[in-house]
C-alpha cells in the first residue's frame, strides 16, 4: 500500500547531511481519463413539471428489473401481479414503488400551522416512528404492507419486488421481498504497477476553525511533494488524481439573513462566501500545477441546491482555472480513471436516508442504494432533485468499481459482491475539517487506506506533535 512505497529509504533522512547533487526527481504517474457525468448535466431546467413523472419513469425503468430477479429468486413460474390484478389469497408477486407515511416527517403545512398558535415541532435528528406505515404503489394502485419486510430500514421511493397474499382486511402480507441487486459491471483492466487516487471531502474553508487550516496545508504539500524526505516524495508520485467531494466552504459562509435584509444595509458588506472561494483558488493552484484534480460540489457551495448539483463555474477560479488540469464536475460525478469506474455522491443521499430510516452506519446506507440500483431513492420525497420527465438518471445502469460518498463521520471502506461476480469497492469519505483525514484508493488492488494529517488542538497538549500517518 501508500505506506510501504512511502517507507524511508536509506540515506533520505531529513536530517541527514545534504548532498552536493540535486537529487531525484519524480515523474508522477499520468493515467487515462474520461468522464462520465452527461447524464447529470442539466440543459434547458423547467419546473413546470410534476413530480409525478419522474416516479413512473422509475418504476418503469426498474419493473424489467426486478421482474427477472423474482423469477431467479421464487422461481420462474412465480406469477407476477400489477395491483389492479389482486385477488385475495392467491400467492404472487408485485413490483412497486415504496411510499412511508410517517407522522413525524417534516411539512410546509405543519409550519404555516404556527399562524394558528400551535407548539412548533421539536428538533429531531431521525424522523421515524412506531406509528409508520409502508405503503406499496404502482401507477394505478396503492396497498398496504405488512409482515416480513423491515419497516424502519425502508425509504420512501425504493423499487422492490414482493411475494406474498393479500388477506381479506385488504392488506398484503408479505412473505419475502427482493431488490434489483448489483448492475451489471464491465471487467477492470490488470494494473501492473500501484497507482492511486486520493478522495478528500468536507474541506470547509471559511469555518472559524483554524488548525483545520494547517492540516489541509500538510495534505497540499504532501501531495505536490513538499513534504518529507524521498521516500514521502516518491509515494506521492503515485497518486495520479485527486476528488475533492463536495462541502468545499463551510456552513459558516451560509448568511440566511442577507437574503431578506433591505438591499442599503447589504451595499457595503462582502458575502463570506467571497473570502473562501478566494483561498480555494489559491489551494487549488497549488493542486492542479502538480496533479489532476475533479472539484465536485456540495450542500454549502455555491451552485443550484437540488440534484444533481451542477458543476461550480469557472469564473469563480481565476488563478486555478487556467490549468487544464482542474475538471469542475458535477454532484453525483462518475468518471473512467486508468479503466476503474468511479462513482459518488457528496453525500447528500446518504445524509437523507439516515434521517428518515433506522440505519445510521453510512456504509450500510452505501451498500443499500446500491443493491437497490438506485443512488438517490428519497428524491424527490425528501431530498431536493431536478423533476426529470422521461429518464431517471440516478438509476445505476452499470456497477462502478468505486462507489464512494462524502461528508461521512469516519471513514470506512467494504469490497461487496454480487450474484454475477461483480466486485465494487464501498467507501465513505470523513469530513476533512473535522477530521483531518482523506482516503487513498489503490487502482491496482482495489483497497482503500485512510491518511491522517493531524495538527495541534484545544484538547491535546502544547508539546504535542504534529502527525502525518496512513
Amino acid at each position: 500500500m501508500f505506506s510501504d512505497l512511502s517507507a524511508q529509504k536509506e540515506g533520505s533522512s531529513l536530517l541527514c547531511r545534504p548532498s552536493e547533487d540535486q537529487g531525484p526527481v519524480f515523474d508522477r504517474m499520468s493515467l487515462a481519463y474520461s468522464p462520465c457525468s452527461e447524464r447529470y448535466t442539466v440543459g434547458e431546467r423547467s419546473f413546470s413539471r410534476q413530480y409525478a413523472h419522474i416516479y413512473a419513469a422509475r418504476l418503469m425503468q426498474m419493473r424489467p428489473l426486478l421482474s427477472e430477479r423474482a423469477k431467479q429468486k421464487w422461481g420462474s413460474d412465480v406469477l407476477i401481479r400489477k395491483l389492479c390484478d389482486l385477488q385475495t389469497g392467491e400467492q404472487c408477486c408485485i413490483v412497486g414503488t415504496l411510499f412511508k407515511r410517517m407522522d413525524l416527517q417534516p411539512s410546509i403545512l405543519k409550519e404555516i400551522s404556527e399562524e394558528h398558535n400551535l407548539l412548533p415541532q421539536p428538533a429531531r435528528v431521525k424522523f421515524i416512528s412506531e406509528t409508520d406505515e409502508l405503503i406499496l404503489e404502482d401507477e394505478l394502485q396503492r396497498i398496504k404492507l405488512e409482515g416480513n419486510i423491515y419497516k424502519d430500514k425502508c425509504v420512501t421511493g425504493s423499487v422492490i419486488a414482493i411475494y406474498g397474499a393479500e388477506k381479506n382486511d385488504g392488506k398484503f402480507t408479505v412473505e419475502d421481498f427482493c431488490m434489483a441487486d448489483l448492475p451489471p459491471q464491465s471487467p477492470r483492466p490488470t494494473l501492473s504497477s500501484d497507482r492511486f487516487v486520493l478522495l478528500v471531502s468536507g474541506l470547509g474553508l471559511g469555518s472559524t476553525h483554524a488548525d483545520s487550516m494547517l492540516g489541509l496545508q500538510l495534505l497540499v504539500d504532501m501531495v505536490t511533494g513538499q513534504l518529507g524526505d524521498q521516500g514521502e516524495q516518491s509515494g506521492a508520485a503515485t497518486i495520479s488524481r485527486v476528488l475533492l467531494v463536495g462541502n468545499l466552504l463551510s456552513q459558516n459562509t451560509q448568511d440566511a439573513d442577507a437574503a431578506t435584509k433591505p438591499k442599503y444595509l447589504t451595499k457595503k458588506t462582502q458575502a463570506g462566501s467571497v473570502e473562501a472561494i478566494r483561498l480555494l483558488d489559491e489551494m487549488l493552484l497549488q493542486l492542479v500545477a502538480s496533479v489532476p484534480v475533479d472539484v465536485m460540489p456540495g450542500q454549502y457551495d455555491p451552485t443550484n441546491f437540488t440534484l444533481p448539483q451542477q458543476a461550480l463555474h469557472r469564473c469563480m477560479f481565476p488563478l486555478s482555472s487556467v490549468y487544464p488540469t482542474l475538471q469542475l464536475v458535477t454532484n453525483p460525478h462518475q468518471s473512467h480513471i486508468d479503466g476503474v469506474r468511479f462513482l459518488g455522491t457528496s453525500g447528500q443521499n446518504v445524509c437523507d436516508i439516515q434521517r428518515y430510516s433506522s440505519m445510521d452506519d453510512h456504509l450500510e446506507i452505501l451498500e443499500d442504494t446500491l443493491r437497490l440500483r438506485h443512488l438517490a431513492p428519497t428524491a424527490p420525497d425528501t431530498l431536493g432533485c431536478y423533476p426529470f420527465y422521461q429518464k431517471d438518471p440516478f438509476i445505476l445502469e452499470e456497477c462502478p468499481h468505486v462507489y464512494f460518498s462524502g461528508m461521512a463521520p469516519t471513514f470506512q471502506s467494504k469490497l461487496v459482491t454480487g450474484p454475477d461476480g461483480q466486485e465494487c469497492l464501498l467507501v465513505t469519505i470523513p469530513d476533512f475539517n473535522s477530521t483531518q483525514t482523506a482516503c487513498l484508493v489503490n487502482l491496482r488492488t482495489l483497497t482503500c487506506e485512510p491518511i491522517s494529517f493531524s495538527a495541534f488542538s484545544a484538547d491535546e497538549d502544547e508539546d504535542s506533535e504534529m502527525n502525518v500517518s496512513h
